[in-house]
C-alpha cells in the first residue's frame, strides 16, 4: 500500500468525537466509521494516512473497503482507488472487482478492461463477480475482440454455466452486433431467468431484428416465464419501430394487467410507441398521466408531434418544457424542434433554435441536426442557401444530406436555374456510386424536365453496372398480423387471397366513385 503524507490540518472528525474513544471502539472499527463519514477525496486520504501509521493498511477487509468507497462513492476518486490497488500486495479479487465495477459504471468504461488486464498480469484469478461488470464495459465500448477473450476466460474459470455471467455475455454480444454469438450463449443455457430472455430479446430488437425479437417473446411466454417491466419496455420499442400500433396497445394492456407502475421508464416507452405509431392523442394521454417526466419523455412527445405534422403543438411543448420544468433539452429534443420547423417551413425559427442548441445549451450539433437544417431550407425552397449551408458545415456531409437537398431540388428547382441540382447529383453519385436509388432519383429528375437522353443514359449506366433500386414496400395490418407487399410480382402462394381482397376493394372504390 502506498504511503501518503499525514495531514496536520482539518482532521476528518473533531477530537471530541465520542466514537473515537478506544474504550468503545477498536482502531479498525474507528476507521470503518470514519470512511462512512468521508465527504471528499481529501478526507479519504486522511483516513488512509491514519491506516498507514496504524498498520491497518495490511488488513484486507479494511483496504477493500477503502477501495470500495473511493471507487463507488460519489465523493470518491477512481484514479485514487486505482493508485491504492496498484500499490497493494493484496491477492484477493475483491478490490479488483470493485474497481472494475466503478470504471464500468463511469464515463470511461474502457478503463475497466485495462484494470482487468492489470489484475491478470498479477496472477489474480477472477471470480463470478469479476465478469458481469467487465462484460458490461465491453458492451459499452463495443469491444468484441476483448469480449471474446473474456468469454474464453469465463470458460477457463469454469463459470460458463453461471446464469449471471451468461446473461451479461448475451448483452455484450448483442451490443457488439453479434446476434449469432448471443443466441448461441442463450441456447446453451441450462438454467434461464427472465433476465436471460430479456437479454436475448433486447439483442434482437436493438439490432433491428424486430420480428425475431417478437418471436422470442412468444417463446418466453410458451416456456412459462411472465414478462416484467424490462420486457414490456423492450417490446414497446420494437412496436414503435415497426409502427405496429395494435401490438403496442396489447403490451400496454399487459402492463396494466400485470399491475406495473407508470414510472418514467415505462411511461416514456409508451409515449414513444404511441407517438411513432401515429396515435398522438394516446401519447399525450399517457404523457399527462405521468407524475415524473425526464428529458426523454419530453423529447419523445415533441418528436412524435413534429413527425406527424403537429408542428405548432411540438413547439408549444418545447416552450412548456423550458418554462414549467427544470429539465434541460438534449440532442433528441432539438431534433424534434428542428423537425417541427421543417414541416411548418419556419426558416428563421429553425436558424434560431439551431443557434440556441449550441450557444445556449452547449449541445454540439450532430450530422442529423445539420440534415434537419438542410431539410428546413429545402422544404422552404431556399435551394442555394441550403447548398451554401452544406458547403460551410464544420463536418463532412454524409450522403443523406446530399440526398435531402437533391429531393428538394426535384420539387423547387426542377429546371435547375441555379445549377445547384447538377452539383448535388454529381456529388451524390460520387459518394455512392453503387446505390441504385440515387440513379433512379437522378433519372427521374432528368425525365421531369424533358431531358430524355440524359435520363436514358443514367438508366443504361444502372443496367450495365447491375444496379437495382430497392423495391418499394407497403404493409397492411390484418387480424393482428402485419402483411408486407413489395412493388412487382410476389409469387408467394399465401398472398393470393390478400391480392384478391385488394382487387375487390379496388373495384368497389371505382364503383362508388363512378
Amino acid at each position: 500500500m502506498v504511503r501518503l503524507p499525514i495531514p496536520t490540518a482539518n482532521p476528518v472528525f473533531p477530537r471530541n468525537f465520542p466514537n473515537c474513544d478506544s474504550n468503545f471502539f477498536s482502531r479498525k472499527h474507528q476507521c470503518l466509521v470514519l470512511l462512512k463519514l468521508c465527504s471528499s477525496t481529501k478526507q479519504l486520504s486522511q483516513v488512509h494516512a491514519q491506516m498507514q501509521v496504524s498498520g491497518l493498511h495490511r488488513d484486507s477487509f479494511l483496504a477493500s473497503e477503502l477501495v470500495r468507497i473511493c471507487a463507488l462513492s460519489p465523493t470518491g476518486s477512481l484514479s485514487y482507488a486505482r493508485s491504492l490497488l496498484y500499490h497493494s500486495d493484496d491477492s484477493s479479487p475483491l478490490p479488483w472487482n470493485i474497481l472494475i465495477r466503478g470504471y464500468a459504471s463511469s464515463d470511461s468504461p474502457g478503463e475497466a478492461i485495462r484494470v482487468f488486464h492489470g489484475m491478470r498480469r498479477r496472477g489474480i484469478r477472477p471470480n463470478k463477480l469479476t465478469f458481469p461488470f467487465l462484460l458490461k464495459a465491453c458492451a459499452l465500448v463495443s469491444a468484441l475482440k476483448v469480449g471474446r477473450q473474456v468469454h474464453a476466460d469465463v470458460v477457463k474459470c469454469g463459470l460458463n454455466s453461471d446464469v449471471y455471467v451468461q446473461n451479461t455475455l448475451i448483452n455484450a454480444y448483442g451490443s457488439c452486433k453479434r446476434i449469432l454469438y448471443a443466441r448461441r450463449v442463450f441456447d446453451e443455457m441450462h438454467v434461464r431467468t427472465v433476465v436471460s430472455w430479456n437479454s436475448v430479446i433486447t439483442a434482437y430488437v436493438e439490432n433491428s431484428r424486430l420480428d425475431d425479437g417478437i418471436q422470442y417473446f412468444a417463446k418466453m411466454r410458451d416456456s412459462g416465464f411472465e414478462p416484467d417491466e424490462t420486457t414490456v419496455v423492450v417490446m414497446l420499442s420494437a412496436c414503435a419501430e415497426l409502427g405496429n400500433l395494435s401490438l403496442g396497445r396489447w403490451f400496454h394492456s399487459l402492463a396494466i394487467v400485470r399491475g406495473m407502475v407508470l414510472n418514467c421508464h415505462l411511461g416514456t416507452s409508451l409515449v414513444d410507441m404511441y407517438a411513432k405509431s401515429g396515435d398522438v392523442e394516446h401519447a399525450r394521454l399517457v404523457f399527462d398521466r405521468m407524475n415524473k417526466k425526464n428529458v426523454w419523455t419530453w423529447s419523445a412527445m415533441i418528436l412524435g408531434l413534429a413527425q406527424h405534422g403537429f408542428s405548432k403543438d411540438a413547439l408549444d411543448f418545447f416552450l412548456k418544457m423550458k418554462k414549467k420544468s427544470s429539465i434541460p433539452p438534449n440532442y433528441v429534443t432539438f431534433l424534434g424542434v428542428l423537425c417541427a420547423c421543417s414541416h411548418a417551413k419556419l426558416v428563421d425559427d429553425g436558424y434560431r433554435y439551431f443557434h440556441e442548441m449550441e450557444h445556449v445549451h452547449g449541445i454540439k450539433p450532430l450530422m442529423i441536426h445539420y440534415g434537419a437544417m438542410v431539410d428546413i431550407l429545402g422544404r422552404a425552397g431556399h435551394i442555394e442557401e441550403a447548398y451554401s449551408f452544406i458547403m460551410n458545415m464544420p463536418i463532412v456531409p454524409d450522403p443523406i444530406i446530399w440526398r435531402t437537398l437533391l429531393g428538394a431540388c426535384s420539387i423547387h428547382d426542377v429546371n435547375d436555374n441555379g445549377r445547384v441540382g447538377d452539383k448535388v447529383r454529381k456529388k451524390l453519385l460520387e459518394l455512392e456510386p453503387r446505390r441504385g436509388g440515387n440513379f433512379v432519383m437522378v433519372a427521374n429528375m432528368y425525365s421531369e424536365v424533358g431531358m430524355w437522353e440524359k435520363a436514358a443514359n443514367v438508366r443504361r449506366v444502372m443496367k450495365a453496372g447491375g444496379l437495382k433500386k430497392m423495391a418499394g414496400e407497403s404493409c397492411v395490418n390484418l387480424g393482428g398480423s402485419i402483411h408486407r407487399f413489395f412493388s412487382g410480382y410476389d409469387s408467394r402462394a399465401d398472398c393470393e387471397g390478400l391480392y384478391q381482397l385488394l382487387d375487390a376493394m379496388s373495384l368497389h372504390m371505382k364503383i362508388v366513385y363512378l
